[in-house]
């Protein structure tokens, strides 16, 4: 026989987490189920830990939304709770004329979608905030920072353990199915019916998804690797090139112990591979020389490698997120979560208070 639960959560992610608090904080029962033996152990500790303004992302969509309400709500939890972040600032570069217009418009975009107003820098200012980046314009975004993630993984997880909720590790869930129009979980040798399911399994999820939902999107794989610069940082605020196909381009990121890294690049691939290829050094190099011409090759260092969770195929355009709910379905209590790359770390709070809506939604 089955066992009933009230709410099961797919994935100890920090999307995942954070849906599951919000949960628990309401009075649901949470379970979450996670594979592995540890929180946040794929794609939320294998990415640049930026708290995103909401720049990039079509105005109207649930990126540009979710992205720029989840930053205030994120940066206002770290305050709240002591997560350590900064408010460190991000400057996106153009190396010839032609990417000043692309600047102009993503200042643009910044203003429709309410990121945050974008200060323009010619050369001289440009040199004076980060005397090593060479560009002939740039944009300062003052509301981009960096968050340690894992810290604030864990505060997710001791909101969601202080509420009654709990997290199963080490438990992989092998489908999804519904039982008198309600979500059923299918472990190994176990069943579980619930109330409530949200399928955040990241990577997994497509395939999870389409299990119930015909109209649930395939998985893509899209590797990004991550380069460490050895030594003293010649950067104090994050560093972005103009955006490329796949990506923001190879960027960098200052941690807040100060340490540099660049990346991602992205490398489309047919499964999921955190093996690390020193062979993309050249072309790191190349890329960051454009807008670091001082870049010294061999303080590159061979860092970790991301696997972004696309539900787009190479050469079309980037997929927004997908929170379906009943009306996507028709599995009343279900919610899959789809395509959350990047910014999924920065809106996972307001993605949390939008799955609670939907939950809430259908029991009224």
């Amino acid at each position: 026989m089955a066992e009933a639960v009230d709410c099961v959560v797919i994935g100890a992610g920090v999307v995942g987490l954070a849906c599951a608090a919000r949960l628990a904080e309401a009075g649901r029962d949470v379970l979450v189920l996670e594979q592995h033996e540890l929180i946040g152990s794929e794609t939320s500790s294998r990415n640049s830990e930026v708290i995103h303004a909401g720049i990039y992302y079509p105005t109207g969509s649930e990126k540009a939304r979710l992205c720029v309400e989840g930053k205030a709500k994120l940066y206002d939890y770290c305050e709240r709770y002591a997560v350590p972040h900064a408010r460190c600032g991000k400057i996106i570069v153009a190396v010839t004329e032609e990417q000043t217009q692309v600047l102009a418009g993503y200042r643009l975009q910044a203003e429709r979608n309410g990121a945050g107003e974008l200060s323009w820098l010619d050369q001289k200012a440009l040199n004076a905030l980060e005397p090593n980046v060479r560009g002939v314009s740039a944009l300062l975004s003052p509301t981009t920072g960096i968050i340690d993630s894992h810290s604030y993984m864990l505060s997710l997880q001791g909101r969601l353990e202080a509420h009654g909720g709990m997290i199963a590790f080490g438990t992989r869930v092998l489908g999804l199915d519904e039982r008198g129009g309600r979500p059923r979980v299918v472990l190994d040798g176990d069943t579980l019916d619930c109330q409530v399911l949200v399928n955040s399994a990241g990577l997994a999820a497509p395939g999870l998804a389409a299990q119930v939902d015909d109209s649930a999107p395939a998985a893509y794989f899209a590797r990004g690797h991550y380069f460490t610069y050895s030594g003293k940082p010649p950067f104090s605020r994050l560093v972005y090139p103009v955006a490329e196909a796949g990506g923001l381009g190879v960027h960098v990121t200052v941690d807040l112990a100060g340490q540099v890294k660049f990346g991602p690049d992205v490398q489309w691939c047919d499964s999921i591979n955190y093996e690390f290829d020193a062979g993309r050094l050249p072309a790191f190099a190349e890329a960051i020389a454009r807008y670091f011409p001082a870049l010294e090759r061999d303080r590159l260092q061979p860092g970790y490698v991301g696997v972004r969770p696309k539900i787009s195929a190479p050469g079309e355009p980037a997929a927004d997120f997908r929170l379906d709910g009943v009306e996507a379905h028709g599995i009343a209590g279900l919610v899959n979560l789809l395509g959350i790359e990047s910014p999924g770390l920065t809106s996972s709070l307001a993605i949390a208070e939008r799955v609670y809506d939907l939950v809430n939604h259908e029991a009224a």
